[in-house]
């Protein structure tokens, strides 16, 4: 049995349901054990661009047994749940996708909740909150509070895939961006890499 940290891990309703799959995959085939957290349009997400309609079939993308080997699920609506807690020590979270709602609400520390309260708590503890916005373009109001979560200690990290290993299927493109995310988590990955060859 695992006595590892677990990694607080949210869905929202951001487009980029594609990483979010992806990174719990990931998480489960490093063992990492994961506190996952799906907002009410996370959901509607996850069914609209996977076509995962509900937990039993997000666990069935995962695989079962790592699923059920490394991932505990909370209701978003219970924000008196473990990830609420600052006493509870976790590894940190990450946010995948996050929508800009999501970011406003933590930057504005609204906690209104479980997705919102457990960042709240990540950043207070002074742990790693890793949030992965996917929007286009931008505007000052987003920006502005993407600029209070950095100066707050998070780490945004844009949905922006590199093309320097030459991707050929959207998997690859996925799998860049995932692996930025696990490098910034401390889960060891084999997602595609800069090398000096890249620029040959």
């Amino acid at each position: 049995m695992t006595t590892a940290l677990p990694l607080v891990v949210a869905i929202t309703g951001a487009s980029g349901a594609p990483y979010s799959v992806r990174l719990l995959q990931a998480l489960a085939a490093a063992g990492q054990p994961s506190w996952l957290i799906v907002s009410e349009h996370g959901f509607r997400l996850l069914q609209t661009e996977s076509g995962v309609g509900d937990l039993k079939a997000l666990r069935d993308r995962v695989g079962a047994a790592a699923w059920d080997a490394t991932v505990r699920v909370f209701d978003d609506r219970d924000r008196g749940a473990l990830p609420a807690s600052g006493s509870v020590q976790t590894k940190g979270m990450v946010i995948c996708p996050c929508s800009m709602g999501t970011v406003a609400a933590i930057a504005m520390g609204t906690s209104r909740s479980l997705v919102e309260r457990a960042a709240d708590v990540v950043l207070k503890e002074r742990r790693k909150l890793v949030v992965v916005p996917r929007e286009t373009p931008y505007s000052d109001i987003h920006l502005e509070n993407m600029l209070r979560l950095t100066r707050a200690g998070a780490i945004v990290l844009p949905a922006s895939p590199g093309f320097y290993h030459r991707p050929e299927s959207i998997e690859e493109l996925v799998d860049f961006v995932v692996g930025r995310i696990l490098d910034h988590v401390g889960v060891k990955n084999e997602m595609p890499r800069w090398s000096d060859s890249d620029s040959a």
